[in-house]
């Protein structure tokens, strides 16, 4: 059984906009949760585009399944996670002038930080995934490092444009989770996940978790959030 994660970022987007109270996450996180979701997912950005740190606080203690809060290594942000204590951290990348995350974090590049990132969670009990790109040198680094997961960076197959080229990111997607499932690490993806490409991504062999948001929190403005859930989890688990 896959686990889905919904993560509820783009709620925050349209209350930002406005810079006002509502549509409030919170209650995104509740109607996923009704809809069968997982795992709450929210990404803290250092310029705070859209989830707040009330919105993590809040969801810490009002989240009934999993939550998972994805941040960059900075210690502002560790020592928010140490505090409200999210049962999942997942250590990604961050550039300000990015609209959305555009690749995975380089492990080998910032071994160091990475390093006393995941001893500083770890040591407060926090299970910790690294979003990487699905590369075996990053992978490896991941495991020595002891890392619990790797989510892999599926934007690069999310944004092929042919079938040839969508074919040819899933074998390296295939490749990769073959890598992850010699190490004692779980594996986990995401990153442009939609209703239309998802299944192959879920069917790869041992993969426990997706994290997916804004294909989710778009169908919800048609159908509402319970449903869009439903029929995301009813794909990553045909």
């Amino acid at each position: 059984m896959i686990k889905l994660g919904v993560n509820i970022d783009h709620v925050a987007t349209i209350r930002q906009a406005r810079q006002t109270t509502e549509p409030d996450p919170v209650w995104a996180a509740a109607m996923a949760e009704l809809g069968g979701a997982d795992q709450i997912t929210v990404h803290l950005r250092e310029d705070r585009r859209h989830i707040q740190d009330r919105d993590v606080r809040v969801l810490r203690d009002t989240v009934n399944v999993k939550m998972n809060l994805e941040c960059a290594c900075e210690p502002t942000m560790l020592d928010l996670a140490v505090k409200t204590l999210p049962d999942q951290v997942c250590l990604v990348p961050e550039k300000r002038e990015e609209v959305t995350t555009e690749g995975g974090l380089d492990i080998v590049a910032n071994r160091d930080r990475v390093d006393r990132a995941i001893k500083q969670l770890q040591d407060a009990g926090i299970f910790v995934s690294l979003f990487i790109d699905p590369d075996q040198s990053q992978i490896e680094l991941s495991a020595k490092l002891g890392a619990d997961a790797v989510e892999l960076h599926t934007g690069t197959y999310a944004n092929a444009k042919t079938s040839d080229e969508r074919a040819a990111q899933l074998q390296i997607l295939e490749t990769a989770a073959a890598v992850v499932g010699s190490t004692k690490m779980q594996l986990h993806a995401g990153h442009g996940l939609t209703y239309t490409n998802v299944v192959p991504v879920a069917q790869i062999e041992g993969m426990l978790e997706l994290n997916i948001g804004h294909s989710i929190v778009s169908r919800s403005v048609f159908v509402g959030m319970q449903e869009a859930v439903r029929e995301m989890k009813r794909l990553c688990n045909l």
